[in-house]
């Protein structure tokens, strides 16, 4: 029998932290996670459900993951020596097989440009983790690092909640498809000098960026040099760059640093996920890798707040190193994901509405700004709240990702079937006939 607490409103206190707003819950973000929790759509058994459109996810290619599961049951088959080696405590610098896998797959993703030291390599329980490790290690509370906008709304999370480190948007706009500027830069840098806050780093997405695309060479060269000029560090992340519709298009910073023989590359720290490439967001997989041997000093410290299993490591290791596996993976996930993004831009183009123009990523950016009925932040979250609660469509209104323009929305594609993808996009058809016919 359970025990009955009675809980009174006021009675011992927690920790500014616990009881703090920055974790960012009240965010449109999480409201559309909580409607999708309580009515999920389902196909059979619940058709008028609320189909999930917020979540940055990839299903796509589940089942070449299953097959090679299916075809070697040794990688995740421990047996009696496998078990005893993995169940005693591990060194928190990880499987040596397994940073060695992840180097090689990482240059595999980046279609062999870019080189990757295992020995740099500090794994991390996902991106989350790893994005927060480096916040710690970078500033101290106060500081500030500047993040492009639209960005993540976890990021108010992990980068701001337990740190006590503020995020400086760098303010992006639809004139240039929400590309980084050097002006922007500047604006961001100036204006948390005037909040008297100490900018350590700028942090930048790639291609998982607003355009759903990789951010191009020039665009990555203008803002190395600015955090060269300013003394401060940059951080890509990089965890959906697998997802780049063509390894020719994806840019990584690491090839610039190669390219000028790693000039001022002690600044420079890259996060990496399986979660995107792979679609194992439940495996908690993530690396930070730093140029900064200080750095990685200080982050392989700090990993072991958040390791990875060791039985997870080694299935890992054993997929990635199958280079056969690696190769028709990378090569048909593409394949797939730019089927489904020609089908939902197609989709969306015919329901009226257009997207900017993406190369790679799990979503796209729909423009709703047209059909708003005031240009307002409080006009967009009234066309997000009829998508959600009357079309039944969770998707994250700009806003919520501190976009300065109303009217965008993220929409996110590679998540589900492509028979729901199609009840989405004919709900969304739908939706703007029945508004048309109303103005």
């Amino acid at each position: 029998m359970a025990i009955e607490i009675e809980q009174p409103s006021s009675s011992v206190e927690l920790s500014k932290i616990a009881v703090s707003d920055t974790h960012g819950e009240d965010s449109p973000y999480f409201a559309g996670w909580k409607a999708y929790d309580e009515n999920p759509y389902d196909e059979s058994s619940n058709p008028s459900g609320v189909i999930q459109m917020g979540l940055a996810e990839n299903q796509v290619s589940f089942d070449l993951v299953e097959e090679y599961l299916e075809q070697h049951p040794e990688a995740s088959n421990l047996g009696s020596k496998g078990f005893r080696e993995n169940a005693l405590f591990q060194d928190y610098h990880g499987l040596l097989s397994f940073r060695k896998a992840m180097a090689s797959f990482m240059e595999q993703i980046r279609g062999g440009r870019a080189k990757f030291d295992p020995s740099r390599i500090v794994l991390t329980a996902g991106a989350t983790a790893a994005n927060e490790l480096l916040t710690f290690i970078l500033a101290d509370p106060g500081d500030a690092l500047l993040v492009p906008t639209p960005y993540y709304p976890g990021f108010d999370r992990d980068l701001r909640w337990r740190t006590g480190v503020n995020i400086v948007p760098i303010h992006c706009d639809s004139s240039n498809s929400f590309q980084i500027t050097p002006q922007a830069l500047e604006a961001a840098y100036n204006e948390a000098e005037t909040m008297n806050m100490k900018v350590r780093g700028v942090l930048i997405t790639n291609p998982s960026n607003p355009l759903g695309a990789t951010i191009q060479t020039v665009v990555l060269q203008q803002i190395l040099d600015f955090v060269t000029e300013k003394n401060i560090h940059l951080v890509s992340d990089e965890i959906y760059s697998g997802s780049a519709f063509s390894s020719s298009e994806f840019v990584s910073i690491a090839e610039i640093l190669e390219a000028q023989q790693y000039k001022n590359s002690e600044r420079v720290h890259i996060v990496y996920s399986l979660s995107k490439d792979l679609g194992l967001p439940g495996f908690r997989v993530g690396t930070v890798y730093s140029y900064n041997d200080k750095v990685v000093t200080t982050a392989r410290r700090m990993s072991s707040f958040t390791l990875i299993s060791s039985q997870t490591q080694q299935l890992l290791a054993s997929m990635l190193s199958d280079k056969e596996f690696t190769e028709n993976y990378i090569k048909t996930n593409r394949e797939r994901l730019r089927k489904r993004y020609d089908m939902i831009i197609e989709g969306l183009k015919s329901a009226g509405i257009e997207s900017l123009k993406g190369n790679a990523g799990l979503f796209c950016w729909m423009n709703l700004g047209p059909f708003l009925d005031t240009p307002t932040r409080e006009g967009e979250l009234a066309i997000w709240n009829s998508m959600m609660y009357e079309v039944r469509l969770n998707i994250s209104p700009g806003s919520s990702c501190q976009c300065s323009e109303p009217g965008w929305f993220r929409v996110c594609f590679a998540n589900m079937s492509e028979q729901t993808l199609e009840v989405a996009l004919k709900r969304i058809h739908n939706f703007m006939e029945q508004r048309e016919r109303r103005h």
